[in-house]
């Protein structure tokens, strides 16, 4: 172990200055705080709980975290993509604070500005004919919600998603998501089916010019310009699972436009657009789930449907949508929400007055601070960057995503493309923390590092982490 410490080298560039200074912590020990974690909190709090090491944080402002020591990380993060204008943003906190000296809470049973005001603001930015809000409290709660309405819109009942979906952990969206690490052995999604994910680099199909990123998967192909085999066999498998495992009129399809919890995974250029017309003529609804996407994460277009030239009847929304404070969404055409009026639907705390102050207040901020121009520029130079790594390192197998939607997947080497055994990516995992530099995990054997921070990067906090990144790739190849 002492040698194995002894190996580890830091890196040689410097964190990034940050003028801002934080407040000295003056709560429980990190002793007690663990105890209470592990005595008083559920089980499945400390089973999350990341790093051998945990983090105990203290303080953050816009890309910066503290600990309780007062130690300084670089969030690659965001709380799970949910941050998505800056930790405590200036403006963000001076809309919270002043609507908390207004009024705290009051339901839809009253008609406050807040939720016409934010409403309005929200479906500007949304294509025709999505124009009808519903607000929530979660990713988890919208997309619920939206199975319901297209149930009831439809007629039908099954819902098909794609495998390595992630699309919430209540007893009903459990049957969207397609992961094992979030399945009970208990009756849930009745109804729920799930179809091969056309993963161009881990799938069964891939290329080299599937994807709509600045990088592309180092698997080869001979697609003609402008055309896509892999697409094509997705295509078919999904036609054949019409045939063979749902009834002849389904009420959905569910799909992230880059999936998050997944590891980025991005699908070929055309794949939603044909499965999009494959679930129309099936009388189903397509459902885009932009909890992660959405909002300028993905640099090129405001939600991640628009990557792929489609217009979805219902988007679904939450994380980034108010940066962090407990809120979600689901938008969707008139027609839809007028057969959801048959009974009542009501939500004690969807559209509460501080949630939707914050929430216009961040997309004002998006607005101002130009965000989704930070996506894409730094977005692509950190792609663009870590390819090169990608090219470098034996065990970095893809590199993947758009605008700050990454996903870096680990293998034991580029030709079987096995995943990199957990304890190699927890090795990895740790020194890039002990560096300075929160990243997160996903993929469904655990394999990808997720890259998702907060919209306000800089290229020099790029920078600072590929250098991290790689001394903790070679700090782990040094020790193997």
């Amino acid at each position: 172990a002492m040698c194995q410490k002894a190996a580890v080298k830091h890196p040689t560039s410097q964190m990034p200055p940050c003028d801002f200074n934080p407040d000295s912590y003056q709560g429980m020990s990190k002793e007690r705080l663990l105890e209470i974690r592990k005595q008083n909190c559920h089980p499945m709090t400390m089973k999350v709980t990341y790093y051998r090491q945990p983090v105990f944080i203290h303080q953050g402002y816009m890309q910066w975290l503290w600990d309780v020591d007062g130690r300084r990380y670089l969030d690659l993060f965001a709380g799970v993509a949910t941050v998505s204008v800056g930790h405590c943003h200036p403006r963000v906190s001076e809309a919270a604070v002043k609507q908390l000296q207004h009024l705290w809470h009051t339901t839809a049973i009253y008609i406050h500005p807040q939720i016409q005001e934010y409403a309005a603001k929200l479906v500007s930015l949304l294509p025709e004919p999505l124009k009808v809000v519903y607000l929530t409290n979660s990713g988890s709660e919208a997309n619920d919600l939206a199975m319901l309405m297209a149930r009831l819109h439809t007629g039908n009942f099954d819902v098909i998603t794609l495998r390595g979906s992630y699309h919430g952990g209540s007893p009903q969206t459990m049957g969207l998501t397609s992961n094992a690490a979030y399945k009970y052995p208990v009756a849930s999604g009745f109804g729920c089916h799930n179809t091969l994910c056309p993963d161009v680099f881990r799938g069964v199909w891939g290329g080299s010019h599937c994807r709509d990123s600045p990088v592309q998967s180092i698997r080869e192909c001979s697609c003609s310009p402008g055309h896509c085999q892999a697409n094509d066999r997705y295509i078919e498998q999904l036609k054949e699972m019409f045939a063979t495992s749902v009834p002849h009129r389904i009420a959905a399809f569910f799909a992230e436009p880059i999936q998050g919890v997944g590891g980025a995974v991005q699908y070929p250029k055309n794949f939603l657009k044909d499965t999009y017309k494959l679930v129309r003529e099936k009388g189903g609804i397509c459902i885009a789930d932009e909890v992660q996407t959405g909002f300028g994460r993905t640099g090129s277009h405001f939600w991640g449907f628009q990557g792929h030239d489609v217009i979805p009847d219902v988007v679904t929304m939450a994380k980034g949508i108010a940066n962090g404070f407990p809120m979600g969404a689901v938008v969707t055409t008139e027609e839809i929400a007028s057969s959801f009026v048959k009974g009542v639907h009501f939500n004690t705390f969807g559209g509460n007055p501080v949630a939707c102050a914050i929430a216009s207040s961040v997309l004002d901020t998006i607005a101002e601070d130009r965000s989704q121009e930070i996506c894409d520029r730094v977005g692509t130079y950190l792609l663009t960057e870590l390819a090169k790594l990608r090219d470098k390192y034996e065990i970095i197998g893809d590199v993947r995503g758009k605008g700050l939607q990454i996903g870096v997947e680990m293998v034991k080497d580029k030709v079987s493309r096995e995943p990199l055994h957990s304890e190699a990516m927890a090795d990895i995992f740790e020194d890039t923390k002990d560096m300075g530099v929160l990243i997160g995990k996903g993929g469904i054997y655990g394999q990808t590092f997720r890259i998702q921070p907060p919209m306000c990067i800089t290229k020099d906090d790029a920078d600072f982490f590929l250098t991290v990144f790689e001394q903790a790739v070679q700090n782990f190849m040094n020790r193997r």
